[in-house]
């Protein structure tokens, strides 16, 4: 027992220093080449030789290595609880299609407004993140009330595919239908990027990224007596409903919050929870989601990393960076399940 013990901790501990590093390698490296030196007296206070390092620095690193860690965790604690709510381990934002419904309200604003300036800076801001939350919390809303219906969590994730279909092919149709700087503004939001977010932004954006990931590690208790089944969580004082209401209010918030500024990097919420309990070899959750806050925050901070490798000849677009490193997992969890069944 108390080898098991020191083998968590040790875990725990070599993921929080691997997150430090991961933080500190995306403050120094990126598309502009800054000597370390330099990186290093801007980050102490000291000042630069040349105010544009400075400003590289403070307004577009440091934001964006800030942003990744806040929405990779956020996005990794939604894929989390989906799972332990469903008891599905292919659960996530992104295969339950709560991800598409975001991604719909972010084009219903964008493409039938003309883009995020037609409300203003702030205003348009606003406008995506109320659509991408009300996107969200309507396919939820349907999963939930699939899942009432379809027992089978097989036809459960075969519903959540469906409804990806259905919400694409709306956002399609607004495509088609839209304005050039419509499509234009919502193709840059589909490639995804942790570079959106300004330190302005992010007095609104951590507040609630850090309030939702506490409300999630106040569910512990009852998300631990929902892996036991429903009968046995009521047994044990548990209400179920309100539990799986509240679960479902902070996925959808989790969710919208990280599409509207981040767009569509949903995959890593598929990922990272297995990560996190491949490394602890536990699935109870006083654990496994603060293990799962900093894999996220560790593995999105990696994919920003990923994205600047071009140099100054540009930066690879994130959508395409996450599944390079989420699918393998998923597939690893597959052939696992089979394999014990």
């Amino acid at each position: 027992m108390r080898r098991y013990i020191n083998k968590r901790i040790l875990a725990f501990a070599l993921s929080v220093i691997l997150l430090l590093l991961l933080f500190v390698a995306n403050l120094f490296y990126g598309s502009i080449e800054i000597p370390c030196r330099e990186v290093l007296s801007i980050i102490l206070g000291n000042g630069s030789e040349r105010d544009v390092w400075r400003v590289v620095v403070l307004d577009t690193r440091l934001p964006q290595a800030l942003t990744a860690m806040l929405a990779g965790a956020s996005i990794s604690v939604a894929g989390l609880l989906l799972q332990t709510l469903f008891r599905n381990p292919l659960a996530g934002p992104e295969v339950l299609g709560v991800n598409s419904g975001a991604g719909l309200g972010v084009a219903i604003v964008m493409l039938l407004s003309g883009g995020v300036s037609a409300f203003g800076l702030v205003g348009g801001y606003a406008m995506v993140l109320g659509g991408a939350f009300l996107g969200a919390l309507f396919v939820m809303v349907i999963i939930l009330l699939l899942a009432t219906l379809l027992r089978n969590n097989m036809f459960l994730l075969i519903a959540g595919v469906a409804v990806s279909y259905i919400t694409s092919s709306a956002i399609t149709l607004l495509n088609y239908f839209s304005t050039a700087e419509g499509v234009h503004s919502y193709m840059i939001w589909g490639m995804g990027s942790f570079g959106g977010v300004t330190m302005e932004q992010m007095s609104f954006f951590a507040p609630v990224s850090l309030l939702l990931l506490l409300a999630s590690l106040a569910m512990t208790k009852s998300l631990n007596a929902l892996l036991l089944g429903d009968a046995y969580a009521v047994n044990l004082g548990v209400k179920v409903k309100a539990v799986r209401a509240v679960a479902l209010g902070v996925t959808g918030l989790l969710t919208a919050v990280v599409t509207a500024f981040c767009g569509p990097v949903a995959f890593i919420g598929l990922a990272v929870p297995h990560i996190a309990r491949i490394s602890l070899g536990s699935s109870n959750h006083r654990h496994l989601i603060p293990s799962t806050i900093i894999l996220g925050a560790g593995v999105a901070l990696l994919c920003n990393l990923v994205c600047q490798m071009p140099g100054e000849s540009g930066l690879l677009p994130l959508g395409a960076i996450t599944p390079l490193i989420g699918a393998p997992v998923i597939i690893y969890v597959v052939i696992k399940n089979r394999s014990l069944r």
